[in-house]
């Protein structure tokens, strides 16, 4: 059964987040509170390339599996520290389809824009975890360090709460590196 293992937000645009006891998602914006919040892109990066794009990264997640797959490698890396807002457990965020809803108990719903596309403030962070989240696969860079989703529905998240998921309309398209 996928469920939220910790819930994280930061003000300021620094790489990791902190946990709290939950976070208020705002329909069209995000996690309240949390520098990443707003209808327009909030990146510092891709706010540079055209500030006036579509936030498709209001919220970050990713998986405990992938943490704990990081730390077997000796990276010790806690929830938030690679600056999602939710941390999951017992589902593959990475093999979902674009535009697959998450669904939370207070009636939240995400709606997936893409797979988290790594920068170098990894390797600021830890050495040499940009590259044990970037694997190749023949040509195909394949990244693991989590999705991108938009908040279609605002309400509260909390740890502990299950997860459910609808799948979009076939066919289903990968998710695009954002």
């Amino acid at each position: 059964m996928a469920k939220v293992v910790s819930v994280q937000l930061n003000g300021k645009h620094t790489f990791t987040k902190q946990p709290t006891l939950f976070i208020e998602l705002l329909e069209g914006q995000g996690v309240a509170g949390d520098a990443h919040c707003g209808v327009t892109v909030q990146s510092r990066y891709l706010k540079r390339l055209d500030p006036s794009a579509p936030n498709l990264r209001q919220v970050h997640l990713i998986q405990q599996e992938v943490i704990d797959d990081l730390n077997l490698q000796g990276f010790n890396i806690s929830a938030g520290e690679m600056g999602e807002n939710i941390t999951t457990q017992d589902i593959n965020l990475l093999a979902l389809p674009l535009h697959t809803e998450l669904h939370f108990a207070d009636g939240a719903t995400l709606k997936l824009t893409g797979i988290r596309t790594p920068c170098s403030q990894l390797n600021k962070y830890r050495k040499g975890l940009m590259k044990a989240v970037s694997k190749k696969e023949g040509e195909q860079a394949h990244f693991v360090c989590g999705v991108m989703a938009v908040v279609t529905k605002g309400g509260s998240v909390s740890t502990g709460e299950v997860i459910s998921t609808t799948l979009p309309p076939t066919p289903h398209h990968a998710l695009p590196a954002l």
